[in-house]
């Protein structure tokens, strides 16, 4: 470690990051290790803000190789990666990290926060949002599966046949599986009559139970609400906003179905022009990859 870093990381940062408005000669990883050592002595929230995605993501991951075990006190919250008047949403695994990140900030009294000025630009969505929307479900509870079909949906998750990605849920009898958001794995309901008997995470891929679970928490799907109150909102200033048809527009009739245009659903639908034999261009479809 070279002298000039020395006086640095042996004292106290917390005073240090105080007095000095700008951190010099810091080369490499030096930075991340300062970040780390700043996370160990300050009882505060620090947080990172960085020029692009890609200096958000090293960052990241140089700060929780310095932190160690205390690698759980950095959260990253990532960009939408969508660019304005995008026809797709972001994808459904950047809103899961999101809204997990969204959901333990307001508990954190310390640790780092890392994210890139993009990120920083957007507009949140509210606390009393995030919090309040979500709930949490624990064996021995008593559902009613047709009130629960209707709360998640509220919350915007779809329902689909076979549960494989985040948002995504299917009712299956006495089963119910739901890919919450936050949850590295879907978890599996299983219900004797409207009794909750087991909590279980499986694997998306192969649908096998995995592990019991205690209790699992249900964030919502969307970072803005797709309620009716939601959908009304967003109507009325759509038009306020834009001029011309609104049915014309895919956001639009999309949004006030309850069902925003997916980034998987907007590359299905891509057409695909290639070069034939006599270098006339051709329409052709797109491979999709599995789990897409």
């Amino acid at each position: 470690m070279t002298d000039s870093l020395s006086p640095l990381l042996k004292g106290n940062l917390a005073t240090l990051a105080e007095r000095h408005d700008r951190w010099g000669r810091l080369y490499g990883a030096g930075l991340a290790l300062a970040l780390a050592e700043l996370v160990r002595k300050r009882r505060s929230l620090v947080v990172l803000v960085t020029p692009d995605s890609h200096t958000a993501d090293r960052m990241t991951l140089e700060t929780r190789f310095f932190l160690g075990q205390k690698g759980d006190q950095l959260w990253h919250l990532p960009d939408w990666e969508t660019l304005p008047y995008d026809l797709f949403s972001p994808h459904e695994d950047i809103i899961s990290q999101r809204l997990e990140i969204l959901h333990r900030l307001p508990s954190r009294r310390s640790g780092l926060l890392i994210l890139p000025v993009s990120t920083l630009m957007q507009r949140l969505a509210p606390v009393a949002y995030v919090m309040g929307t979500g709930f949490d479900l624990k064996p021995g509870d008593r559902i009613d599966t047709e009130a629960f079909r209707q709360r998640l949906e509220s919350a915007g998750y779809r329902a689909v046949h076979q549960v494989v990605s985040h948002g995504e849920y299917a009712l299956r009898g006495a089963l119910v599986d739901v890919f919450p958001m936050g949850s590295e794995l879907p978890f599996r309901i299983d219900l004797f009559d409207d009794e909750i008997e087991s909590l279980r995470s499986f694997d998306p891929e192969t649908q096998k139970s995995i592990a019991r679970l205690e209790e699992m928490r249900l964030l919502p799907a969307h970072e803005f609400p797709l309620d009716e109150a939601g959908i009304k909102a967003f109507r009325r200033r759509y038009r306020e906003r834009f001029e011309g048809d609104p049915q014309k527009s895919r956001i639009y009739t999309s949004v006030s179905d309850g069902t925003p245009v997916r980034l998987r659903e907007t590359i299905r639908n891509a057409k695909v022009w290639v070069k034939g034999a006599d270098g006339e261009p051709v329409a052709g479809e797109m491979d999709i990859p599995e789990g897409w």
